[in-house]
């Protein structure tokens, strides 16, 4: 009796799992060429933009909050890059300067970090509930995108010779090792992520306060660095989505990252983490990225079958 509980409670651990497990064999079956390195690869690169989101997302539902401003973070970030590519950052003494490519990620990624430790510290400095909070964080975040350049996108973010700043559609479609550069960076992520959550202090604060946040800060636990930490790691995590994305578009537009909360909360819920806080892994929200993300069979307009990436 004990051994069977044991392996009902492992099946039931397993289940996004095995449901992915489940899917992938469908599709094997129904589409010759599904399990071919190349469709794999393009597959998974498009899972790296949910799962990615889906790692910060993790973090901050572990404490028993939620971030609603991934998507738009990701678009205003886009417009970031697209800005600092197109016409440079313009000084007060009427000088413009440009940025090279790597500069302008680390920019773009620290203005992720900024507006993720807005996010935290409003949550823990105000009291204002995570749900309200990063909800006007999202309708600010949009705006602010529209606004940015009148509405527009910048197009054509080839950068120029001359002001060293070419080769930002490396960052979305060039590889290493065969293997595309968003793929990478997810593992990147899903490595610290497990890391700070299974290796760290802070990680047992995460979980100790998402189980219990009245009994953690009886315990003495750093509740406030805490929080803002999870909520700023989301803003980094939203950050690379939308420099991603316009490079692989090579195009920065205002609503790029729109409902991408939506895919980032259904993947980490479908990996198994707890919206109450307190329970789940970044491991399980990646299978959950790919369960939430894997193709879909539609007919295009020749009648032939198509399967292509979810939202895509």
């Amino acid at each position: 009796m004990n051994q069977k509980y044991m392996i009902y409670m492992y099946l039931l651990k397993a289940r996004t799992f095995i449901a992915l497990l489940l899917v992938i064999a469908f599709f094997s079956v129904m589409v010759p060429n599904f399990l071919t390195t190349s469709n794999l690869l393009i597959m998974t690169q498009h899972v790296a933009i949910t799962g990615l989101l889906a790692i910060g997302m993790t973090l901050v539902i572990l404490t028993g909050g939620i971030d609603l401003s991934v998507g738009a973070v990701a678009g205003i970030c886009g417009m970031v890059a697209g800005a600092l590519l197109t016409n440079g950052l313009p000084l007060w003494n009427g000088s413009v300067i440009f940025f090279n490519v790597p500069e302008v990620i680390l920019c773009v990624a620290l203005f992720g970090v900024l507006v993720g430790f807005v996010n935290g510290a409003v949550i823990t400095r105000f009291g204002v509930a995570p749900f309200i909070c990063t909800l006007g964080m999202m309708y600010v975040a949009r705006g602010s995108a529209l606004l940015f350049n009148d509405g527009s996108t910048y197009p054509n973010l080839n950068g120029m010779e001359a002001l060293g700043n070419t080769g930002f559609s490396t960052l979305g479609s060039g590889t290493l090792m065969g293997i595309y550069l968003p793929i990478w960076l997810m593992i990147g992520f899903l490595l610290l992520g497990y890391w700070l959550t299974t290796k760290t202090p802070l990680g047992r604060y995460i979980y100790a306060i998402g189980g219990n946040e009245s009994a953690a800060r009886l315990a003495g636990v750093p509740i406030v660095k805490a929080k803002i930490f999870v909520y700023a790691f989301s803003g980094l995590c939203s950050a690379f989505v939308g420099l991603i994305v316009a490079s692989q578009l090579q195009t920065a537009h205002p609503m790029t990252g729109n409902m991408f909360e939506m895919d980032a909360i259904g993947a980490t819920v479908l990996g198994g983490t707890a919206l109450a806080g307190g329970r789940g892994r970044v491991t399980g929200s990646i299978i959950g990225a790919f369960r939430h993300r894997l193709p879909r069979r539609r007919h295009g307009d020749d009648g032939c079958q198509r399967f292509l990436a979810d939202g895509h």
